[in-house]
């Protein structure tokens, strides 16, 4: 029988559109405006005491809160405007110190019984919602610090397998090197052969007293090249970072000579992705010290691990994290959490050459994290808030060599499965070059501006109107089928980004305008093809039957070029050309369904079956 969809296609039809409105639904309940604490570090406690704690400091601020979440992790309190959730940000981050992290978030209304299908709202790009902020300022000073320490270990290693006695290598405030030798003959000697070695150093002999000395500091050039390397690692460590966060189309970028922007849109968890960038993880492996080792050339630290007793390391580092290519969290053969370390080649060689000489020896890993401590000063009569940099170093772990290590081998120790897959992210993403640190944190309003995108929004409902009234005027019944369809492919596209946690930007309008273009043109080539068969003296069941079935090879062939187009912008595009590419690619899809099968369902369930003396498709039949 023509025009009547067998039981499964019906089926499969009532389960798509199903399936749609229940993942599009959540887009309907619009966030509440939010503060979100969680603690600095994996072990810092979440519960509710500290809800009590940031409930007490709201209230005596007058901050009124419409609600709090507390979960194993963080503490969610919903305010009711963007001023209230700046202002309750402040307060709390003050009330709580540097244990925790405080941050603005975007809390969902879904309802439960969505929410446990996995249904969520779409997220918004920058330029629709706005996003989160960050500005952060890279320590030119401890790069160049690091590196100079980084120099020592060298030197010394090189003047040892050389056999140069020398009385000491010291750091000099004004960030040089200052080497102590026994002779004038030695310290020639050592400056012929650093020269020859190391082309971005100034090496300047000084002589005080009975001690012969040789400066060395870094040249103009190299101390560029280290602020650059460290600026450009440090972003490209941070671009790692946001994509192990999963954030779509984010904006990581220079700005100046020493500082770095990052624009988040769609994040829900901005603690976790500040903790996240702003946290200079970093690793140092040292040999233990001998008892007959300078104490000059030692340190001591405490371990991680509370209730262990201090333990003394060489200064001499043999690698840092930054020689680390591949980490992986998994767990020993004791069921505790461990990270499984893959070395670079260099780093491979270093630990190799180190550690044959060293069996029996205690190797210490060293855990060092660039934090900061909230300062409170008046300036001018207003009170200002400061941020302090310290450096925490701990052992995690100080185990005997028992074979020479090469590129890989594990790192035991660690506060917990949390801690150890942290650690793994950080080190994968690759280490920081130097210490960086939050200069400002702020919501991002939409880059085109409100009454923009308002007129935007406004322009295509008009459009959108004028289709749907085009439609129905000129193609009557089939007019209001064709505009059936139209809504339900905007709703099962809207559900299938939902789903896929895709980013809706304003370019990604753009793609759902055309989109929506591209579905009505389906619907007028088939109708029109109707009609013309039915021009041709074609019965009407025959004439919707051979409509359909005509039309769809051009339908395809213009929908599967249009495709290609679109995967190639998204291939070879950035930033809002992939937004596009995304809606467009995603739209030709949905669009293809209820332009062909939707749309000849509901025709069928009108027309389908019954005795049809003529259609109601327009004025000229």
């Amino acid at each position: 029988m023509l025009n009547k969809y067998p039981l499964w296609k019906n089926l499969i039809i009532v389960f798509v559109l199903l399936i749609g409105a229940i993942y599009a639904a959540p887009n309907l309940y619009p966030d509440d405006f939010a503060v979100q604490v969680s603690g600095a570090n994996t072990t810092t406690t979440v519960d509710e005491a500290l809800l009590r704690r940031v409930e007490r400091a709201l209230d005596k601020a007058s901050i009124q809160s419409l609600g709090a979440e507390v979960t194993d992790k963080n503490l969610l309190i919903r305010v009711a405007s963007s001023d209230e959730q700046l202002q309750a940000k402040a307060v709390v981050s003050r009330a709580l110190g540097d244990e925790y992290v405080t941050a603005l978030n975007l809390a969902p209304t879904t309802p439960d019984w969505l929410a446990s299908m996995g249904a969520g709202p779409m997220k918004l790009g920058l330029d629709l919602r706005g996003g989160v902020h960050f500005l952060m300022e890279v320590d030119m000073a401890a790069a160049l610090k690091q590196r100079l320490d980084v120099y020592v270990s060298e030197i010394k290693t090189l003047l040892r397998g050389e056999k140069l006695r020398y009385r000491g290598v010291n750091s000099k405030a004004d960030g040089s090197l200052s080497i102590k030798f026994r002779s004038a003959e030695e310290r020639d000697e050592a400056r012929s052969l650093l020269r020859r070695e190391f082309t971005e150093f100034l090496l300047t002999p000084e002589d005080v007293d009975d001690t012969f000395l040789l400066g060395v500091s870094l040249t103009e050039s190299s101390v560029r090249d280290i602020e650059d390397y460290a600026i450009k690692q440090n972003l490209t460590t941070i671009r790692n970072r946001v994509n192990e966060l999963g954030v779509a189309e984010p904006l990581v970028q220079r700005q100046g000579r020493n500082r770095i922007v990052i624009q988040l849109p769609g994040v829900q968890d901005t603690a976790e992705a500040k903790r996240i960038l702003g946290k200079t993880a970093n690793l140092e492996f040292r040999l233990e010290a001998r008892t007959d080792t300078a104490k000059s050339d030692t340190e001591t630290f405490e371990f991680r691990e509370p209730g262990r007793p201090a333990a003394t390391i060489e200064k001499d580092i043999i690698i840092t994290g930054s020689s680390v290519s591949n980490a992986q969290a998994n767990f020993d053969e004791n069921g505790m959490p461990q990270v499984s370390i893959t070395l670079d080649t260099k780093g491979g060689k270093m630990m190799n050459r180190i550690t044959r000489n060293a069996i029996k020896r205690r190797m210490a890993v060293l855990f060092i994290e660039h934090k900061s401590r909230t300062r409170y000063e008046m300036v001018d009569g207003v009170e200002v808030e400061k941020r302090i940099p310290y450096v925490e170093k701990k052992i995690i772990s100080l185990a005997t060599i028992q074979s020479p290590l090469g590129n890989n081998f594990r790192i035991t120790g660690l506060d917990g499965q949390g801690e150890s897959t942290e650690l793994a992210l950080l080190l994968r993403a690759g280490a920081l070059a130097a210490p960086i640190y939050f200069v400002e944190e702020r919501t991002v309003g939409p880059s085109l501006g409100q009454q923009n995108i308002d007129l935007g929004v406004t322009s295509v409902q008009i459009g959108f109107a004028l289709v749907l009234l085009f439609m129905l005027v000129f193609y009557k019944v089939f007019g209001v089928v064709a505009n059936i369809a139209l809504a339900l492919n905007l709703a099962i596209l809207v559900a299938v980004m939902s789903m896929l946690s895709a980013t809706l930007t304003l370019p990604g309008i753009a793609g759902i305008v055309l989109t929506v273009g591209m579905a009505v043109d389906a619907n007028v080539l088939i109708f029109s093809r109707i009609k013309e068969e039915l021009k041709n003296g074609m019965p009407p069941q025959s004439a919707i039957h051979a409509g359909y079935e005509r039309a769809f090879s051009t339908i395809f062939d213009a929908n599967i070029t249009t495709l290609v187009v679109a995967l190639i912008l998204f291939a070879v595009g950035t930033g809002p050309v992939k937004g596009f590419a995304v809606t467009l690619s995603i739209g030709i899809l949905t669009s293809m369904f209820t332009a062909i099968m939707v749309s000849r369902s509901l025709v069928n369930l009108i027309y389908g079956g019954r005795a049809v003396k003529k259609l109601s498709i327009g004025w000229e039949v």
